[in-house]
């Protein structure tokens, strides 16, 4: 391939909104023998796929799941407190923003869960800080490169049969598959198919490396592609997708996990990726929060249902585990401009059909607000992803995670 035409093909990938991190990438120092060739895979579970979503800037957990029994509450929050008798509760103290009243039937059918008070340690106020610090999963005074999950791929890889370790939507950050995981940026799978095909593979007639390591990533991209892309007689997703950037995300991760074939018109979903990362941006809520948070809020709860829809359509409901995270929640106090500035603990969502519904955690203790007026840690978000590797997955996850956090009990038997 000639330089010039390498450098078109690039550019029509970057403008269909793709980003392929290599295997090449990948593979250095991850298990990846002398000779170059790849590690046999351990036997994992990543047929259980988890998908990530990014609640971009802090969100407001107080607003979000709402202690309206305690009467600091109101005190804390006299004009963007959520109203006692708008809330949706979910017990005698803990309630949800009526805009999450969608989430009602999965918490109902007890695949919804709760986790109160999640944060780490000497919490950094930080927004390029700590959401380095949840992507790495390290402690609050060390600095990690690699993602989280791509230690864990890097630890036990994610098996040859699947288009990619991961799939990143609403983002140009790969976030916790930063450094090394073979992930792909992706806007729309048709697009990104259509340009990975001025990428020709081409049989390498010079020793160059420069060159290999090229060609080996344009391989890859065409694979990743033919895999996502949609195929002719492909299973027509009936689920109804919201509208906006977050559902047509959602949309876009959808169509990908269900290009695979079809028997007598139901999907069977290819393995496509071990992990999905979406981001719904907008939760740094300064001014004016309580308009913009029920706003966001309700894009949220539609995507979960859709989410919830279409993987029960392509029969991966169960095998799929929905989990939230933000660098950090909002102050309890709220300010003078009806918003909130940046806190530390926060209430976190998981969701799927063999989740063990219900609260976790520690309903937040307004009554013993640190010297910055912010709430105590009650939940590593280690522990979290602790469940993640270890319970769902079945890695060792204090190889990844660098020492031992105790998982939750958010999986059924």
């Amino acid at each position: 391939m000639k330089r010039r035409d390498f450098l078109a093909a690039a550019a029509a990938m970057t403008a269909a909104g793709a980003t392929w991190l290599p295997e090449a990438a990948w593979a250095q120092g991850t298990g990846m023998p002398a000779t170059g060739m790849p590690a046999q895979p351990r036997a994992s579970g990543y047929e259980n796929l988890l998908i990530l979503v990014e609640l971009k800037g802090g969100n407001d957990g107080l607003n979000t799941v709402v202690p309206y029994a305690d009467p600091l509450y109101a005190s804390y929050r006299p004009t963007i407190g959520v109203r006692r008798g708008d809330v949706i509760q979910l017990d005698e103290h803990t309630a949800l923003h009526p805009a999450l009243a969608p989430l009602m039937p999965m918490w109902r059918a007890h695949e919804l869960a709760i986790v109160q008070g999640v944060s780490y340690a000497q919490p950094n106020l930080s927004h390029f800080r700590s959401i380095e610090i949840w992507d790495t999963a390290s402690r609050s005074d060390q600095y990690l490169r690699e993602g989280w999950l791509t230690r864990a791929f890097a630890n036990a890889p994610v098996p040859k049969g699947f288009a990619a370790d991961g799939l990143v939507l609403g983002s140009a950050e790969m976030g916790p598959l930063a450094n090394g995981a073979r992930a792909i940026a992706l806007v729309n799978p048709a697009q990104f198919a259509r340009a990975s095909r001025l990428v020709t593979p081409v049989a390498l007639k010079e020793r160059n490396p420069a060159l290999a390591h090229i060609l080996d990533v344009e391989n890859d991209i065409v694979h990743a592609a033919d895999q996502l892309r949609p195929r002719p007689g492909q299973y027509v997703l009936k689920t109804a997708f919201p509208n906006g950037a977050f559902g047509a995300s959602i949309k876009t991760a959808m169509q990908a996990l269900a290009s695979g074939d079809t028997v007598q018109g139901a999907p069977v979903a290819g393995q496509g990726v071990a992990v999905i990362r979406l981001t719904l941006n907008g939760f740094d809520t300064h001014q004016n929060q309580p308009e913009r948070h029920a706003d966001l809020l309700r894009q949220f709860a539609a995507g979960m249902v859709a989410m919830r829809s279409a993987l029960g359509e392509m029969g991966r409901w169960d095998r799929t585990m929905i989990v939230t995270y933000a660098e950090f929640g909002r102050r309890v106090r709220e300010n003078q401009s009806r918003g909130t500035d940046h806190g530390t603990a926060c209430a976190h969502f998981v969701a799927g059909g063999r989740v063990a519904g219900g609260l976790y955690g520690e309903a937040p203790q307004l009554a013993r607000l640190d010297g910055n007026g912010n709430l105590p840690v009650a939940v590593d978000f280690r522990q979290i992803y602790a469940t993640v590797l270890g319970n769902w997955w079945g890695l060792d996850a204090t190889a990844v995670l660098q020492q031992r956090f105790e998982p939750l009990p958010l999986l059924r038997a």
